[in-house]
């Protein structure tokens, strides 16, 4: 997404474990480091406190080694939020963007010095229309490849609203059953990203109501 680095504010009550586990190739993350953190939220993520930064926006390519490319010169992060009805909110990526045509969750390049979970609340308003008032963050996966690194942050939806396209960055944004998400032609690296993202949802559980 191609637009100012808005700050959320990060005053959210509870404890983080974090858990550390060596890539390989045959896992999917590409002889990088795999990182899962759980994050114990009590209190509702508020999107309308922040304001906007004058750090520098991470929008541009970073080459690997191998010569693949990725998005973002200070990493990227994206928002895998699970609605009540256990559905995962899609977004249907437009043709020209990076494996246009295919679906994957609402994200992008983090700014110099965003937070993860900033980058991603920020990232899933600017392209989907997700308020963090309705968000409550339940975990972290990072992808780290020494040189770039995605962040997935599992959250939780406490009401089932209606995502809305808000940029040229998608043909459609979908709530999809957590069991047909698999249907879908899906992002390569989401596709490989998705079984283990999977059991990590299925393992925190759903959203206890307070």
């Amino acid at each position: 997404m191609y637009r100012s680095c808005t700050r959320y504010p990060q005053e959210m009550a509870g404890d983080a474990v974090a858990l550390t586990i060596s890539g390989s190739a045959d896992d999917g993350c590409e002889k990088g480091q795999h990182t899962e953190e759980l994050v114990t939220i009590s209190g509702l993520v508020d999107d309308r406190a922040g304001g906007e930064s004058s750090e520098r926006s991470g929008d541009v390519w970073v080459h690997g080694p191998g010569g693949e490319r990725y998005w973002g010169l200070f990493g990227a992060a994206g928002l895998l939020l699970r609605s009540p009805d256990n559905e995962i909110l899609l977004q249907h990526r437009v043709e020209w963007s990076h494996f246009g045509g295919t679906w994957g969750i609402p994200g992008g390049a983090r700014c110099e010095h965003e937070s993860s979970i900033s980058a991603a609340l920020r990232e899933a308003e600017e392209e989907a229309g997700v308020r963090g008032e309705h968000v409550r963050v339940r975990s972290t996966s990072v992808l780290d490849l020494g040189f770039w690194s995605y962040t997935t942050v599992i959250a939780d939806a406490t009401v089932r609203f209606l995502p809305c396209v808000r940029d040229g960055e998608s043909i459609e944004l979908r709530w999809i059953s957590i069991e047909r998400v698999i249907d879908f032609p899906l992002h390569p690296r989401f596709a490989d990203a998705w079984p283990a993202l999977l059991r990590r949802v299925r393992a925190i559980g759903p959203l206890e109501s307070d």
